[in-house]
């Protein structure tokens, strides 16, 4: 994961932990972090492809059959 992934995640679950108030704006503010931490965690990042002019015959061999 990027650091700035990291940390974003790691600042949310501060601010979660802060809004422990009964009342129902802390409520509903502490769902909404909650619940961008659970999204943030189901992402996982894609692969980085290289950027290059070079391309892989292999890649398109089975074109040729």
């Amino acid at each position: 994961m990027p650091p700035t992934y990291v940390l974003a995640r790691d600042h949310l679950q501060r601010a979660a932990t802060i809004l422990q108030g009964a009342d129902q704006r802390s409520r509903q503010l502490r769902h909404i972090i909650e619940r961008t931490i659970g999204l943030m965690e189901e992402i996982r990042p894609e692969q980085a492809k290289p950027v290059s002019n070079v391309l892989e015959l292999n890649d398109y061999r089975h074109l040729r059959q």
